[in-house]
């Protein structure tokens, strides 16, 4: 199942799904002070901001990302095992670093109740580290599912088997999930949405570009690894050649990424006897059979004509190639979980050749991220028992208060915004919902079986448990205190249905917040993480819902019409921004996290201007409290990219890259031109009639 959010970063490693030492840190906290930090006078907190990152060859007017992070980007290595590394990614680190001492206490606890959280968590853990065992199973764990697929005869059994391993990960076409019904916030709904595809986005499959095409090789020579595998080396040409023709054919149906973020167009309400025309050859009713899901409920189809789309391409395609198809999707599914002929195999493919990696993550990591996969919640409830202080959660209680008077003040201050859809804005902010730390209600793991030995079963008994939880839901009263990320993610989001901003706990650390430093660095920081995530519920899309959640328009015609001349502006801007000669931002995509970080920021600063109570704040480390608040936003985004990965998000990220989520932001704020005295002769100066300010 899959929720739609607007989160503040997207957060991809190769072990896990989108998207990016917490014992440690109070020390690191303490030791990045020494470095960067002079020593302050006794009652005065240090300023927050690293200045031993700064690059002294670059001013702050002249690129204001590579000013502040300069030197760390210069002197840091990306890990071999990763992608990218930022803070984020620092954080992560952290944050695992943690959860493998809480995790490998449960698996060594002597006689833990069978059934309890220890034991699960503890058996889950050693199922994935026991590599013996995987090696001497090989297939087998797939035995039964492969046999099933072995025995369709026809199109549907196709459909119902595509339903079967939908319900396990293993998505073909189609994604199925719970939510939110977006025009009636009260219900549930399900949604159907597009898929089916192993590369990252329909543009691998039809652009010319060398880079797609060599791409598409490395899949094809994938799946003819996994056919010598499975025992079938002189089927494995012609498997590749079938499954790849499929998928280009899926490719060429599918929506573009911009055209998904329209929640609009996305919003097509089907009732079971206009699904069944719609999809046409496609069997939709045994499909939902295969996900055992009563075919009675309304579905959302998000993309209508990939559906009808799907239903002709579905029968003209042969059963045999379809077989093939559900196999390869079965074992990509499950390579990483089984022995090491598949495991290397997926990651060559998934990790090196499509986002540079270049060594798998140490296996203690991967079975941190698998106990995380099946007991998500359960091991977040240990976390923060020992990484999240009530103290921390009550400073955020302050700052999110701040923040929202600051965006209201926002609100009143709009020259283009007329006095009726200021209130309807007023009423949707203060029906804001805010979620800080962790669940107040944990979920239940009582009906998982965990089993020492039995990994990939583990995997897919908490698949199903989790699909079973979410088809629950249909007919029943909405759960409010639900969390769509567990207390140990760094991140955060705004849920336009509920409309809620969440704040797990593993965010709420330097150099985001940090409450024994200067307020303007946690205002720059944390302020604007608050302020992006309060943003998302105005930017292009989370404006067209209420603040019950509800999409509906509530906006006077011409106020749309002069925010999306707005909205249009910060495209363009966007758009001229190009990390390499053939590939830049896409301002469509990334409209509405570049609305949120402009937004955010620029409510953070009010926020902390309003916190000051009229008194100009220190001069700390030569910094202003301005300068300050500011460098608390650029150092928060220091982060490097593989090529390939890079390439990637720039076709499928909805955020844009770091560098121009600071500079982009920072050079539409007039602020920041006082603070750093930008003159029209530097680099960082945009002329007033071209900046950009919308909330």
């Amino acid at each position: 199942m899959r929720k739609l959010l607007f989160c503040l970063s997207a957060l991809w490693f190769v072990s896990c799904a989108s998207t990016e030492e917490k014992a440690e840190s109070s020390a690191t906290s303490s030791a990045v002070r020494e470095k960067g930090m002079a020593q302050k006078p006794a009652g005065q907190k240090p300023s927050g901001i690293d200045k031993g990152n700064f690059d002294p060859k670059l001013r702050a007017v002249d690129d204001f990302y590579l000013h502040t992070n300069g030197t760390w980007l210069a002197t840091t290595e990306i890990p071999a095992d990763r992608s990218n590394y930022g803070t984020f990614t620092e954080l992560f680190d952290n944050a695992e670093k943690n959860l493998r001492i809480i995790i490998e206490e449960a698996a060594g606890k002597a006689g833990a109740q069978k059934g309890s959280t220890e034991q699960k968590v503890g058996d889950a853990y050693k199922s994935f580290l026991d590599e013996a065992a995987a090696e001497k199973k090989g297939l087998t764990p797939l035995a039964g599912q492969l046999q099933a697929i072995d025995a369709v005869k026809t199109h549907d059994d196709v459909a119902r088997a595509l339903g079967q391993l939908s319900a396990i990960g293993a998505m073909g076409p189609f994604v199925a999930w719970i939510d939110q019904d977006a025009k009636d916030a009260t219900k549930y709904a399900l949604y159907l949405h597009q898929s089916g595809l192993s590369l990252p986005d329909r543009d691998y499959y039809l652009k010319d570009d060398e880079k797609f095409k060599k791409l598409r090789t490395d899949l094809g020579a994938f799946i003819g690894k996994l056919w010598t595998v499975l025992g079938k080396t002189d089927e494995g040409a012609e498997a590749a050649q079938q499954i790849l023709a499929l998928e280009t054919e899926l490719a060429q149906l599918h929506w573009t990424r911009v055209d998904n973020r329209d929640r609009e167009k996305t919003y097509n309400n089907y009732d079971v006897t206009t699904l069944e025309k719609a999809a046409g050859g496609f069997n939709i009713r045994a499909f939902y059979e295969g996900m055992e899901h009563e075919f009675k409920w309304p579905t959302i189809v998000r993309q209508p004509t990939y559906l009808e789309g799907v239903g002709k391409l579905f029968r003209k395609t042969p059963v045999k190639t379809w077989k093939r198809y559900l196999t390869f999707r079965l074992v990509d599914r499950y390579a990483p979980y089984l022995h090491k002929a598949l495991v290397d195999a997926h990651f060559a493919f998934q990790g090196t050749a499509v986002t540079g990696v270049e060594q798998n993550r140490p296996r203690w990591k991967r079975g941190v991220a698998f106990v995380e996969t099946v007991l998500g919640e359960a091991v977040g409830k240990l976390y923060v028992e020992r990484h999240f202080s009530p103290d921390a959660k009550a400073q955020m209680d302050t700052l999110v208060k701040n923040l929202k008077v600051a965006f209201g003040h926002s609100i009143d201050g709009l020259d283009w915004m007329s006095k009726d859809t200021k209130k309807a804005a007023h009423d949707k902010l203060a029906k804001f919902v805010t979620k800080i730390g962790y669940p107040d209600k944990w979920k239940d793991y009582t009906g998982l079986e965990v089993k020492s030995d039995d990994l990939v079963g583990n995997l897919t008994r908490s698949a199903w448990l989790e699909h079973r939880r979410e088809l629950a839901k249909l007919g029943k009263p909405i759960d409010r205190t639900e969390w769509f990320m567990t207390p140990q993610t760094v991140n955060a989001y705004y849920n336009s249905n509920m409309n809620e901003i969440v704040f797990p706990a593993a965010i709420l650390q330097p150099p985001f917040f940090d409450p024994s430093v200067d307020m303007a660095a946690n205002y720059g920081a944390i302020g604007a993480v608050i302020g992006h995530e309060i943003s998302h519920g105005f930017d292009d899309q989370g404006r067209k819902s209420d603040g019950d959640g509800n999409l509906r328009d509530w906006w006077k015609p011409e106020d749309a019409e002069k925010f999306k001349a707005r909205a249009q502006n910060l495209v363009a801007q966007y758009n001229a921004y190009a990390p390499f000669d053939d590939a830049h931002v896409n301002g469509e995509l990334t409209l509405g996290e570049n609305i949120g970080d402009l937004g955010g920021l620029t409510v953070a600063y009010a926020a902390y201007r309003l916190s000051l109570r009229g008194q100009e704040p220190p001069v700390l480390d030569g910094l202003t409290g301005d300068q300050r608040f500011f460098y608390g936003w650029s150092q928060i985004w220091r982060r490097k990219y593989r090529d390939e990965e890079l390439r990637r998000r720039l076709l499928t990220d909805p955020h844009s890259p770091s560098h121009y989520r600071v500079i982009g932001i920072v050079s539409n704020i007039p602020a920041f031109y006082a603070a750093f005295d930008v003159k029209p002769d530097d680099k960082m100066f945009l002329p007033p009639e071209k900046r950009v300010k919308i909330w």
